[in-house]
Order: structure tokens, then C-alpha cells, then sequence
């Protein structure tokens, strides 16, 4: 139906019921929930989509008779015998042979994206900080090493000058950190880029600094380039990979897909790249895994806490996102990246 052309490309399943609840319009979102096409929804009773199917009758029917929407938080669709919940908002509808409009979320998308929006908005305020605070350290520790320069020129005892040295180094080294802090800021190059020269190279650099480590390839080799920054990318999925190897892991697979109709930062894509890093080290400690992007947080001892927020800040630069499942034994990296 060309009134519905707006909602093609939605991230959220919409339907379109008549008087009789049977469903006269699914729009592709809509088609991936329910794991079917629209030409096999259309015509269907939209209450034999559910588990609940009298009790949501009743309230579809209060809907219609008071002109208010009705929303439902705990609908249940079988897809293939599996459970999944959903929630349900029905608005009444002013249109020639259709009486109501039903908008379907499964709950665990829901809950992702608000963790998605969350952790932008987070990744924002840290950077924003994290920046500010570099600018403001890095102009007296210049005046630091400076000053232990010229101190180190004027001491004859070489016991002395040790000291000295530990404090230009020292500062050297924060001065590295702060300098990495900053990197993120510049803007993306975009060119074509082949994900697997991407991840070829991080499995050499990786494989040269761990030779006890294995690295596995599960390449998916029809996958196209994707415009990216070369650098970037190889910094963000190199930060994960090295992460993993530091943390002890014996073997990382790097695994690519290509993943269909899904949402991305509230987004709905047709198509988008997936790459896993999988790895069975310790996992990441219970603890901080909600934190584990943020700048300054760390599951190792000595780790600086900087690898996975500019691997998550170079992803977001280009409109994808990082997650995170771990378990002892099992740790999946997911970097989703939409494929044009």
C-alpha cells in the first residue's frame, strides 16, 4: 500500500489490521520478527500471531470502542517453538478498510538499544571529559620535564641525575598516554575497505607479539568492502584481539557474517557486516562489564583502560557499535558495521 511507503524502512515491525483483526499490511521489519514474508502475514488473523490471544482480543476491542491506544508488555509470539516476548502498541487509524495500526518490538531489542543509547551517550560525555582533562595536564607536565631537564644539567652526582631521569621518563610517559587520549578526535578518512585485510593485519601483528596465542579464521569471503578509515579499523578490532591475548586467552577465532535486518544505534539496516572476536580466556570480571568501554576502566592489572573505548569510539565513527558477552571460558566481541 503506497500510504505505507514511510514505514518500509523502519526498525520497528508495523501492522495494519481491519475491523476483523486480520492483517492487510506488514511492512519488512515486521517480516524479520515474525520470520516470514508479508504475503504469508497478510490475510492472517493478527490473534493467532500470539500466545495470549483472548485476553489481548479484549483489550484490542476496549482499543476500538474508546479510540485510545492500548499498549501490551508481555505478548508472546512462537518463532519456531521459541518464545519471544514482545511488546505491542495499537493506535487507531482513520484509513478506507483499516481500522487499527499495531507496533511490535521484541522486549530483548528494546533493552538493547536503550543499552546502546546509553553507552553513546556515555562514550560522549567521556570523551568530552577525558579531552578536557588531557589539555589541562599536559601543559604542567611540560613545565615537569622541563624543569627535571635543567635540574639534571646542574647536578654533578650521577646518583642524583638517576632520579632526574625516572622523572623525564615518567613523563614521557604520560605524556604518551595523553597523546592517545586525544588520537581519537581526527575525523575518519573514507575509503573502500576489505574487512579481511583488516583483521589479515591484525592476526600478523597480534600472532608476532603472542606466538603461543592461535588465532582461527571463520571468514565469510562473499562479504563487499565497506567505506571505512583503514587505520581506524585496524586500531579498534587490534585493541579487542591484543586485549584478548593480554588477558591470557589460548586461541581467538576472528569470524565475519553478514548480518540482515538489524538495528544499529536505532537504525534499521538491511544488511550489515558482523565480526566476532571470540576468545576463552578468563572473561571479563562480572564486576565491570557495564563499564568496560568507559575510558580508565581496566579488567587487568597494569592496563591502562584506554583499548576498548577508542576501539568502541572508532567503531561509532562509523555508525556502528561494539557489545559484549563473557563468560569464564568464553568471550565474544560483536562489532556490527552497516554494509551500504
Amino acid at each position: 500500500m503506497r500510504a505505507f511507503d514511510g514505514l518500509e524502512l523502519l526498525a520497528t515491525a508495523v501492522v495494519a489490521l481491519d475491523e476483523a483483526l486480520i492483517v492487510r499490511y506488514a511492512n519488512p521489519a515486521a517480516e524479520s520478527l515474525f520470520a516470514t514474508g508479508a504475503r504469508s502475514l497478510i490475510g492472517q488473523p493478527f490473534l493467532s500471531l500470539f500466545v495470549e490471544r483472548e485476553a489481548l482480543e479484549r483489550s484490542l476491542d476496549e482499543a476500538r470502542a474508546s479510540h485510545w491506544d492500548y499498549s501490551a508488555q508481555n505478548v508472546t509470539h512462537l518463532r519456531g517453538g521459541e518464545p519471544v516476548p514482545i511488546s505491542c502498541t495499537v493506535t487507531r487509524i482513520d484509513a478506507v478498510g483499516l481500522a487499527l495500526l499495531a507496533e511490535l518490538r521484541p522486549i530483548e531489542q528494546q533493552l538493547r538499544q536503550a543499552r546502546e543509547e546509553r553507552l553513546l551517550s556515555e562514550q560522549q560525555s567521556n570523551r568530552e571529559l577525558i579531552r578536557n582533562l588531557a589539555h589541562e595536564i599536559r601543559n604542567p607536565l611540560g613545565g615537569l620535564r622541563g624543569s627535571a631537564q635543567l635540574l639534571e644539567g646542574e647536578l654533578d652526582r650521577p646518583e642524583l641525575r638517576e632520579y632526574t631521569r625516572v622523572i623525564i621518563k615518567e613523563a614521557d610517559r604520560l605524556q604518551a598516554l595523553l597523546d592517545r587520549m586525544l588520537t581519537p578526535h581526527r575525523a575518519p578518512r573514507i575509503e573502500p575497505v576489505s574487512i579481511h585485510e583488516v583483521l589479515e593485519r591484525v592476526r600478523s601483528l597480534v600472532q608476532a607479539e603472542f606466538p603461543r596465542t592461535t588465532l582461527v579464521r571463520d571468514y565469510d569471503p562473499s562479504l563487499p568492502e565497506i567505506p571505512g578509515d583503514r587505520e581506524q579499523l585496524i586500531q579498534a578490532v587490534l585493541n579487542i584481539v591484543r586485549n584478548a591475548a593480554q588477558a591470557g586467552a589460548a586461541s581467538i577465532v576472528l569470524r565475519t557474517r553478514a548480518a540482515r535486518q538489524i538495528t544499529i544505534l536505532r537504525r534499521r539496516h538491511r544488511l550489515a557486516l558482523e565480526l566476532q572476536v571470540i576468545d576463552d580466556g578468563p572473561g571479563v570480571p562480572e564486576e565491570i562489564r557495564d563499564r568496560i568501554f568507559s575510558p580508565l576502566v581496566s579488567g587487568r592489572e597494569g592496563g591502562s583502560g584506554l583499548g576498548l573505548s577508542l576501539a568502541q569510539t572508532y567503531v561509532q565513527y562509523h555508525q556502528g557499535v561494539v557489545e559484549l558477552e563473557s563468560r569464564p571460558g568464553r568471550t565474544l566481541f560483536r562489532i556490527l558495521l552497516p554494509l551500504t
